[in-house]
C-alpha cells in the first residue's frame, strides 16, 4: 500500500497478553509506526493503566483519559478525550492514567460495552485503531475485545507462551459468544524471539503446532532499537540503526496480516483450536 493511500473502512484491532512483560505495548506502537509510516490515520486508543503507549506517543495534553471515557460511556463521548501525539499529526491518541485501574471491575449491566458504546462513530475516522490493553484479561480487556473487531495475542517463546496464548484465545471467544459476533484472532505475535537457541524454538513449534495458521512468521527478534525509539518517543521506523530497520520489517508485515485479516469474509473456524461461529455485526 502506497504512502497516503486510504482504505475504504476502519481496522480496529486490540493487541492483548495474558501476563505483562512479553512487549504488548512495545507491539502495538511497532504496528502504529508501520501504520504512521504509510500515511495511515490512526487511533490509539490506551487501556492499559500503566499508559506506558501514551508516554511514548508524547502528547501535548491530556485533558480527558480512558478513565473519563469510560465513566461517562455515552455514544461518541470518546472523540473529547482524543489528542494529537508527538508523532505528527496522523496518529492520534484517546490517553490513559492511573486512575484507569478504577474501571477494571464491572460496572453494572452491560459493563463491558462502555468503550464500545463511547467510541460510536469515532472509528469512522480513521484507517486503523488499535486498542492497547492490560497486561491481563479481565474486565479492560473485555472492553477492547468488545470495542474491535480483530484481537491479536503477544506472547514470547517461554514455558508460559502456551498456556497464556491459550487464555487469551480463549478469552478472544468468550467475548465472541458473548457481545462482539464479528470478532476473531488476528494471530499469535512470538515477541523478543531469539530463534537460533534451543528453547526458543522448541516453544515456537509448541505454539504453531497448537495454533497452525495463527502463529505469524517472522517472529520479533530482540533489538534494543525498540527501547531506544520509545525513549525518544519516535517511531521506530524513524530510528536509523540497522536493528531498527528489521524489526520495522517484521512490524510491516504484521500490519499487513491485520489488513488482510480485517478484509476477509467471517468463517466458521480459523484451524486454532478454538470454536469461532460465523455472525453478524452487533453494532
Amino acid at each position: 500500500m502506497g504512502n497516503g493511500e486510504r482504505r475504504s473502512a476502519t481496522v480496529s484491532c486490540a493487541v492483548v497478553a495474558q501476563k505483562g512483560g512479553v512487549g504488548k505495548t512495545t507491539t502495538l506502537l511497532g504496528i502504529a509506526g508501520a501504520a504512521w509510516e504509510r500515511g495511515l490515520r490512526t487511533l490509539v486508543v490506551d487501556l492499559d493503566p500503566q499508559a506506558n503507549a501514551t508516554a511514548a506517543l508524547d502528547p501535548v495534553s491530556t485533558p480527558y483519559s480512558t478513565n473519563d471515557v469510560l465513566a461517562d460511556a455515552r455514544p461518541g463521548v470518546a472523540a473529547d478525550a482524543v489528542v494529537a501525539s508527538g508523532w505528527g499529526p496522523e496518529v492520534s491518541l484517546v490517553p490513559a492514567e492511573r486512575a484507569l485501574e478504577h474501571r477494571a471491575v464491572p460496572e453494572g449491566r452491560d459493563s463491558t460495552l462502555r468503550l464500545r458504546i463511547a467510541l460510536e462513530g469515532v472509528l469512522d475516522d480513521y484507517d486503523l485503531v488499535l486498542v492497547d490493553c492490560p497486561p491481563s484479561l479481565g474486565e479492560l480487556t473485555r472492553n477492547a475485545l468488545a470495542a474491535v473487531r480483530l484481537a491479536l495475542v503477544v506472547t514470547e517463546p517461554s514455558f508460559f507462551a502456551l498456556p497464556g496464548a491459550a487464555a487469551a484465545l480463549e478469552a478472544i471467544d468468550v467475548v465472541r459468544g458473548s457481545s462482539n459476533l464479528v470478532l476473531r484472532p488476528a494471530g499469535v505475535l512470538v515477541n523478543r524471539a531469539r530463534v537460533s537457541t534451543s528453547e526458543h524454538a522448541f516453544r515456537l513449534a509448541e505454539l504453531r503446532a497448537a495454533y497452525p495458521g495463527l502463529v505469524l512468521d517472522p517472529t520479533v527478534p530482540e533489538r534494543t532499537a525498540l527501547q531506544q525509539a520509545q525513549g525518544a518517543c519516535v517511531p521506530v521506523q524513524a530510528w536509523r540503526s540497522p536493528g531498527a530497520r528489521e524489526v520495522a520489517e517484521v512490524y510491516d508485515d504484521v500490519l499487513d496480516t491485520l489488513l488482510a485479516r480485517a478484509a476477509e469474509p467471517a468463517r466458521a473456524s480459523l484451524d486454532a483450536g478454538v470454536g469461532y461461529s460465523t455472525g453478524t455485526d452487533p453494532r
